[in-house]
């Protein structure tokens, strides 16, 4: 038999008047309509304590049954990111050269990117985030998680929106397949790379693609 659960009484939730809760969203909202995906990094240093609150930010995510299938891997190691960016460059020029189909290609025109990728050593640290397809204890067992993909993906978003408050700029770099990171940063099998995300502060001169978003009827609903 499972154990029983364990409940205790629900602190810290704040409700606030229907005015302020509106204040509060708005507020919100255009402070996250400046951030942007920043591509030119500048090599200034950055905090080792604010990574680190920005990850307990990230591991307060929601995940299937609370099991928190996720490892941040933290790179600052100048020769560590030099390693990286020689294999995500060399799998980037297979995609650009033969794997990506025209469609993709023509989707990706507009942004400016190649294969060339700078900002993997030029920024102070990339936080590879990793997906854990199930636990390994230390007798051998297996302890498969759930909703692995979903508890990620929400952890990474909680993660970029933390490195953004703190001031900081933010890449997700997707280079495909990216199981060399696994041998790089000697990460076990059971844990699959999900995102290459690079932080840093933006270059002094740096330029972002001039792209707009979808306006709020054409990514909802209401029923």
């Amino acid at each position: 038999m499972p154990p029983s659960p364990e409940f205790e009484p629900l602190f810290g939730f704040r409700r606030e008047p229907a005015t302020i809760m509106q204040q509060i969203a708005r507020e919100h909202l255009e402070e996250m309509k400046r951030r942007r995906t920043v591509r030119e990094f500048s090599a200034e240093p950055v905090p080792e304590s604010v990574i680190e609150d920005c990850l307990r930010t990230a591991g307060t995510a929601p995940s299937g049954a609370n099991l928190q299938p996720w490892h941040f891997a933290v790179v600052r190691s100048p020769e560590i990111k030099y390693q990286i960016r020689v294999a995500a460059e060399a799998e980037e020029r297979e995609f650009y050269a033969h794997r990506a189909p025209p469609e993709w290609l023509e989707a990706l025109a507009p942004l400016g990117t190649d294969a060339n990728k700078p900002f993997l050593e030029t920024a102070p640290c990339l936080i590879v985030i990793f997906a854990k397809a199930y636990e390994l204890l230390p007798d051998g067992r297996k302890v498969k998680n759930y909703y692995v993909s979903e508890s990620v993906g929400i952890a990474t978003g909680f993660l970029i929106q933390a490195l953004h408050h703190a001031g900081l700029a933010t890449l997700t770099h997707t280079p495909s397949p990216m199981s060399f990171l696994n041998e790089i940063l000697n990460r076990p099998s059971n844990e699959r790379p999900s995102i290459l995300l690079v932080v840093g502060f933006p270059a002094d001169a740096a330029k972002v693609p001039k792209i707009t978003k979808k306006a709020l009827e054409q990514i909802s609903s209401f029923h």
